[in-house]
């Protein structure tokens, strides 16, 4: 057998179906394309999801949820895998190392979820604890850095609402 003797199996090679080619063909005239209108026009198709110009269902249809960008930034940490760290300072950094967190996590909170019997201390930088997780860390022996406190904003003031002017009655009847 050499190269140049190869040839496809009978029948697996078809010849490709030409259109508008004459009438003896089968397939002349308006080439399979109907008579007139916009299908039978080159260039004239629209795009996917055309209902002829009515509103198109993708449009009908109402928007629904969310995709916060910052969803992965923050990790959640149950008490029961900080059982899996050696016991004393617990950090971001600590966390990570750990393969708790992922490396890309900006910050962690530590849940209520388990129970721990290890006595660890809690930094404040970048690990934020929930209210059940810093008890149940607080009884076991641990501490909690509490975060820094953010600078309180003032509560905004209402606008007074502009009084009428006298003799300025509402709209005529």
């Amino acid at each position: 057998m050499r190269l140049n003797s190869l040839k496809p199996a009978p029948g697996a090679k078809k010849a490709r179906h030409r259109v508008g080619r004459g009438v003896g063909s089968g397939w002349g005239k308006t080439a399979g394309r109907g008579h007139k209108g916009q299908k039978a026009r080159s260039g004239g198709f629209h795009k996917i999801g055309f209902e002829g110009g009515q509103m198109p269902l993708h449009r009908r249809l109402p928007k629904r949820g969310f995709n916060s960008l910052t969803r992965d930034d923050i990790a959640e940490v149950r008490l029961y895998e900080l059982e899996k760290l050696n016991p004393g300072e617990v950090s971001l950094a600590s966390l990570q190392e750990a393969g708790i967190v992922s490396r890309t996590a900006l910050g962690a909170k530590i849940i209520l979820a388990g129970k721990l019997t290890k006595k660890l201390n809690v930094k404040a930088g970048g690990v934020k604890v929930s209210k059940g997780a810093r008890v149940a860390i607080e009884s076991a022996g641990g501490s909690v850095e509490a975060p820094e406190s953010k600078t309180e904003e003032k509560p905004k003031e209402k606008k007074a609402k502009p009084e009428a002017k006298p003799g300025a009655e509402g709209p005529k009847a």
